[in-house]
C-alpha cells in the first residue's frame, strides 16, 4: 500500500492541490493535523480533505479554532457549518491498518502531556518506538525526517503549508509511504502561494 502524507496545511490550499499531483497515484491519504491556521478557518482545504477521503486527525490549531478561545472566529460569516463540524468530528490520532502493517498517526506526541515538539535530534523522539505500531505518523514541528527506532519507523513530512525546516530551504513538503518495502519519498516544492497563487482563507 501507498500512502501519502500530508501535514500542517494552515489554510494553504494551493499547497495542498500541489501536493496532490506531486505525490501521484496512492492508495490512501493521510492528514496530520493543522489544516488550519490560528483563528482562520479554509473551506477550500477543509472540503479538499474530505471529498479526497483524507484519513484526517486534529492538531493544536484545531484545538484552540474549535475551543472556547475560538467560539468568535468560527462565528465568522463565510464558514461553511457542514465542513465545520466535519473537523470537529475528526479524531485526535487514528490507528489504521494496512494488512499486516499498523499504522498510528498523532500531531505531536503518542504520549502526555501533548504538544511536545519533537525536532529531528530530540531526546524525545525515541519515545515513538515505544509504541505499538510499524510506523508512527506525527507532523507538528514542520520539520522532515524518517528514522527507525526498533521496529517502529517514524516519519514526518514536514510542513504542506507553512514552510519552516531550514535543512530544505523552507520549501513545503510531503511524504509517500509504501507499507510493504518501508520506502519513504519525502519530496520538496516551492510553496505555490508565494508564486502568486493566493492562500485560501475563506
Amino acid at each position: 500500500m501507498k500512502l501519502g502524507i500530508v501535514s500542517d496545511l494552515h489554510c494553504n490550499i494551493a499547497g495542498l492541490n500541489r501536493a496532490l499531483e506531486l505525490m501521484g497515484p496512492v492508495d490512501d491519504l493521510l492528514c496530520l493535523g493543522d489544516s488550519i491556521f490560528e483563528y482562520r478557518f479554509s473551506n477550500e482545504v477543509v472540503a479538499t480533505l474530505r471529498d479526497s477521503g483524507f484519513h484526517t486527525i486534529k492538531g493544536n490549531h484545531e484545538e484552540v479554532f474549535l475551543g472556547p478561545l475560538g467560539e468568535r472566529a468560527r462565528s465568522r460569516e463565510g464558514i461553511d457549518p457542514e465542513l465545520l463540524q466535519w473537523l470537529d468530528d475528526r479524531p485526535w490520532r487514528l490507528e489504521l491498518q494496512y494488512g499486516d502493517k499498523k499504522v498510528l498517526m498523532v500531531h505531536s506526541t503518542a504520549w502526555e502531556p501533548y504538544g511536545e515538539y519533537v525536532y529531528p535530534h530530540s531526546p524525545s523522539l525515541a519515545r515513538f518506538g515505544e509504541e505499538d505500531a510499524d510506523f508512527v505518523l506525527f507532523g507538528h514541528t514542520h520539520q522532515q525526517l524518517a528514522e527507525r527506532f526498533g521496529r517502529v519507523l517514524v516519519i514526518n513530512p514536514g510542513s504542506t503549508g507553512d514552510g519552516r525546516d531550514p535543512r530544505n530551504d523552507r520549501q513545503l513538503s510531503c511524504a509517500v509511504l509504501d507499507t510493504e518495502s518501508a520506502e519513504v519519498t519525502i519530496i520538496d516544492f516551492p510553496d505555490p502561494a508565494r508564486e502568486g497563487i493566493g492562500v485560501a482563507a475563506g
